[in-house]
């Protein structure tokens, strides 16, 4: 079996793509429903977006150590770089130390790659899957049982649940997300599902790197993620599907929808050969942190550039957006979604003269 699936690449690649497409509309005031968070509970395909990168880190363990494990310093220093990374893009441009967000995607991403990493090379398959089941049943009983200090009983609210509760505690509102100061959508409680996420991207991974024959590989992963999508779909009765606290059934059904399109890539790519697609994809899935990375600071540095207008100074980003897009279109959400669009183009250019020049940053 390879070390490297050019289905994996592609698929992180989308990911990727999409993670940036919905976090760059041209104007936030004007956005399609499915490329926006669900408010609270429920599922938009935007939620998926976070949970399928998370599965693909873990996929991407089972195959980088599988045969090569590395050194557990290694794993920790570059859990390190990703969560320091993160944090600069929570600091940039202001570097206010006092106030910073500490919570954060590429935080999450680190502490699953750690996490999901030391279980891997320390464990059976068997206990990762024990481990797994664990992890997503203790923070069901948790978040549904154990009464909030200061509440007085179990809830599932946004500033009043249990994993609220723990942040505020460990990390003060001050770290927290600004958009809500008392709760994060990444803090550190609800990681613990996340790993769960990024398990079940391990116990693919070493399915797939099994000597079983392709048929099987992908009819099982087709098979198991969708009864994990039905599964999903069951829990949210009692435990709502929900991105925000990323609960235990949103575990089950973004990990169902993430093996069935991870298995539909890898019929039609590495089995079937259907590859004159794909290059694209893959220039954003071999430098996928990368892109995600300096597709945070530029529109953090946008605005720090002034244009004078009749109606006053605005932030380049505005003026391009209401000068060079919008101007074209009648429509603004449209104008709003070719803002998004353009800004993965650009992109897309970058990236592949870095991909056929075998530019390949990793962290």
């Amino acid at each position: 079996m390879q070390n490297r699936l050019l289905s994996l690449d592609v698929f992180r690649g989308i990911t990727v793509a999409a993670m940036i497409l919905v976090n760059n509309p041209g104007d936030w005031e004007h956005v399609y429903a499915p490329l926006l968070h669900a408010h609270w509970h429920g599922c938009t395909p935007t939620d998926l977006i976070f949970p399928f990168f998370l599965f693909i880190v873990g996929v991407s363990i089972s195959f980088a150590m599988a045969k090569t494990t590395p050194s557990i310093s290694k794993i920790i220093r570059r859990s390190a770089i990703l969560f320091g990374l993160g944090l600069f893009l929570n600091l940039y441009p202001k570097f206010d130390f006092a106030n910073v967000r500490i919570p954060g995607v590429l935080q999450r991403i680190a502490l699953v790659y750690l996490v999901c990493s030391l279980i891997f090379i320390k464990t059976s398959r068997n206990t990762q899957m024990l481990i797994t089941v664990i992890l997503l049943t203790a923070y069901w009983l948790l978040m549904t049982l154990v009464p909030v200090p200061g509440i007085g009983y179990a809830n599932l609210e946004p500033t009043t649940n249990l994993g609220a509760w723990v942040d505020r505690n460990l990390l003060t509102t001050a770290h927290l997300w600004r958009s809500a100061k008392v709760w994060d959508p990444e803090g550190i409680f609800s990681t613990i599902p996340a790993i769960g996420t990024g398990m079940l991207g391990v116990l693919t991974g070493q399915w797939l790197r099994s000597q079983r024959t392709d048929a099987e590989k992908m009819a099982w992963l087709f098979l198991w993620g969708n009864a994990l999508i039905i599964g999903g779909l069951i829990w949210n009765e009692f435990f709502p599907i929900n991105k925000s606290l990323w609960t235990s059934s949103f575990v089950l059904y973004a990990g169902g929808w993430a093996m069935v399109a991870l298995a539909i890539c890898y019929w039609l790519i590495d089995v079937q050969g259907y590859r004159r697609w794909t290059a694209p994809f893959v220039a954003f899935g071999v430098n996928a942190i990368t892109v995600f990375f300096l597709s945070g600071v530029i529109p953090r540095t946008l605005p720090l550039f002034k244009i004078n207008t009749p109606e006053g100074p605005v932030g380049l980003q505005v003026w391009m957006q209401k000068n060079l897009i919008s101007v074209w279109f009648n429509n603004p959400y449209n104008a709003s979604l070719a803002g998004a669009l353009t800004f993965i183009t650009i992109w897309f250019v970058i990236l592949y003269v870095m991909y056929k020049k075998g530019i390949i940053i990793k962290v």
